[in-house]
Parts: structure tokens; sequence; C-alpha cells
């Protein structure tokens, strides 16, 4: 039986395929207009997005979205952000293997509900596991790779630049790459 939103997010609220449902507080399912052409896809929740069930809301969103704002994006308007795992892992490190595996079935859903035009890689995390493994952020940052009539980009993640903001320029130039595409495309 194929998903709708409602039934995929009910089912993805009661997921328990790994371990990390032991220890969080709430499954970030994702956010945004669900018919947005374009996604955004991070790596997994850190404790504020764990806190309030919404990706992206801590120092590291608020600064995706004046980047966002940057560019006349917004997720109450027209884009949708979720993360390849839907539960924080303990102390913010990198989800593992599994544990991505155990949270592909709900991302696939999403994006095949979405059908978006551009995905947006948030971080490594988010890039290795969407365009290829051997992804580098530093050196690949707003470029984009064509699949299956899909455009996907990365970039850095938005804590990253919270920590190295020397990358913010690019990150900016990246977004504006973004907008150009959008434009180009029409959407």
């Amino acid at each position: 039986m194929p998903y709708t939103w409602e039934t995929l997010k009910t089912e993805c609220l009661a997921c328990r395929n790994c371990e990390l449902c032991e220890t969080r507080h709430n499954v970030v399912f994702g956010v945004g207009k669900t018919d947005a052409k374009v996604m955004f896809i991070g790596e997994g929740p850190g404790e504020n997005e764990d806190l309030q069930g919404e990706p992206f809301v801590g120092r590291g969103g608020q600064l995706l979205d004046k980047y966002l704002a940057h560019i006349d994006l917004s997720r109450d308007e027209n884009i949708y952000i979720a993360n390849i795992v839907k539960c924080r892992p303990p102390k913010n490190r990198d989800p593992r293997e599994e544990e991505q595996a155990a949270c592909t079935p709900w991302l696939r859903e999403q994006v095949k509900l979405l059908r978006p035009k551009i995905i947006v890689c948030l971080g490594r995390i988010a890039a290795q596991y969407i365009i290829r493994p051997d992804f580098r952020v530093t050196k690949e940052h707003g470029v984009f790779y064509e699949r299956n009539g899909t455009l996907l980009m990365g970039t850095y993640h938005p804590a990253a630049l919270l920590r190295n903001p020397a990358q913010k320029p690019d990150t900016l130039s990246d977004f504006c790459a973004l907008r150009e595409k959008i434009t180009e495309l029409g959407l």
C-alpha cells in the first residue's frame, strides 16, 4: 500500500528499528511544504531537534534559516527539510551505518512522496550517503550532480559553519548557485 504523508509520519513516529529509539525524546520526521521542489537533508537531529521534534532548530538551524532567507527560501513556504536518521545519536555522534540503514526506508518514502527536483545535502555524512561515499565537501561543495532526473548538491553543515566561520562565504556561494539553479529550472 502506498504511503500518504500522514501514514508515513504516523509509522515513523512509532519506529523502533534501531537502538536510537531507546534514548530519543522525539522522532524528528521532517518539516516543510509537502509539495516542495527543493529538499534539504542533514545527517540527524541534535539536542534541540530531539527536544522539539523538528529538524534544524538550534543555532545551526537559525543560521540555515538566514541562508535560506537570503535566497528567498523558507521551510514554511517552499522547501522540505529532513535528516537521514530520525532520532538523535547520543552526544551528537555521527550516525552509524546500521542506524542509517534502519532509517533509509523513511527517507526513501519521503523523497518518493515529495519528488523533489533538487536535493541539497547538508554536511559530509549526508552528502556521502546520498551523492556518493567518497564525496568531499571541501572540494565538491556547490557542485550539482544529476541522478534519475534529480539534481543533488552537497554543502557545509550549518553546525560546521558555527565551528569554522571561514567556510561561510563558500556556503553563501553554494546557496546563491542553488538560487540560480532554481531560477534556471523555473521552480
